[in-house]
Formats: C-alpha cells, structure tokens, sequence
C-alpha cells in the first residue's frame, strides 16, 4: 500500500511503500477484541476495596438477646443486612484480573488495527519529526498544516499518537501539552493504544521499528 510522505511543514514530499506484512492485512474482530479486552485488563490497578463484616470496626456485641423480644434474631450490627455493615461480594484488593496473551496474537492485532487504520487513510508518513528546541507552539503549528492535508480536524477526541523511531525526549517536552496528541516509541506501540486515536503518525524511521 503507497501513501503520502510529508515534511515538517505539512508539504508532500512523495510517497513510500507501506508492507503489506504490517498494513495490509485482512480486519480480524475476534482477535483485536480478544487482544484489546486482555490489554486492558491488565491495565487494572485492582485498588477497590470493600470490607467484609469480619474487617468493618465494631459488632463484636450481639444487638439483643437470642429470643424474647419478638424481634428477629441478629449477631452483630456488621452484619451485611445492617446499615454500616460489611459488603458481601465486593471488590478485593487481592484479585488479579490480568490475563495472559502470546506475542504473536498481540504482534498481530497490532498490525491488524494498523491495517484498518491505512486503509482508512488515517496513517500519517513524515520524512522526519524533530524539534531543535522543545516549543508547543512549533509542534502544534505542524499539526495545523497536517489536518489541513487530511481534510479534518485533529483534536482531542480525533486526536493523533505520534509514533518515535526512538526514544526523544525534545519531542517529548515539545508534544506533552498537546491535549490531542499522544506519544510513544514506536517498538512500543499496541492495538489497545492504536485504537485509542484517529491518526497515526510514523516519521520514516519509526517504521522500520517493526518485525513481524
């Protein structure tokens, strides 16, 4: 699959050939689901937490007498049917929701969403993406120029992931406070996160990142 290759200033500079191996693959909607659920489940803090009658303070005094009072029978106020009791099947800071996935089934849903994204244009190629100092201002002018080419608007919510050959942290500084723009290292990218944006944005190099 060919597509535009742009300069810094949103000028088209020619085209490159995109690999099929990596772009060009068929949409798969049970593995990317499969991939994408197990994603973000492993990105589950597991922090909530309900405590149980046995861990609530108080109640270890039975409310009244066992019988007599024509009142149900009750052992302690923390019991789950009282008001400030325990919580029966609540959240546990010890369950753990991650969920294995094998590389090859997460290489691919990558490459699928990646695909998906070609095919709908949303693949952005730039000969190169660098800063000589870390200014928003310079960052955001570029992305201006960009959605002018693409016929939209890139935004928070339409935003863009801009995938790094490297680690770079001057594009970093100067990328950060763009609300619609996330960041990464290309060899770090996944399917969870590639869905999370319209465009994405690979300088020349970044591609080259990938094997399958």
């Amino acid at each position: 699959m060919q597509v535009k290759v742009y300069n810094q200033s949103a000028e088209e500079t020619g085209t490159i050939e995109l690999p099929d191996s990596m772009f060009g693959l068929k949409w798969n909607a049970d593995l990317v689901h499969q991939v994408v659920t197990s994603l973000a489940a492993n990105r589950r803090a597991g922090t909530a937490h309900a405590k149980t009658r046995g861990e609530v303070r108080g109640g270890g005094k039975k409310p009244w007498r066992q019988k007599g009072t024509g009142r149900a029978r009750h052992g302690s106020i923390r019991s789950p049917i009282w008001k400030g009791g325990g919580v029966t099947h609540g959240p546990r800071n010890e369950k753990d929701y991650s969920k294995k996935i094998n590389k090859k089934m997460a290489k691919k849903a990558l490459f699928v969403t990646l695909s998906a994204k070609a095919k709908d244009n949303e693949i952005i190629v730039m000969d190169d993406f660098k800063f000589p100092e870390a200014k928003t201002k310079h960052a955001a002018e570029i992305f201006i120029k960009l959605a002018a080419q693409k016929d939209s608007r890139i935004k928070k919510g339409n935003g863009v992931l801009v995938a790094l050959p490297e680690k770079d942290q001057m594009t970093r500084r100067a990328l950060r406070n763009l609300p619609f723009v996330g960041i990464d290292e290309a060899r770090n990218l996944n399917a969870y996160e590639v869905l999370q944006y319209k465009y994405i944005l690979f300088p020349k190099r970044a591609i080259e990142s990938f094997k399958l």
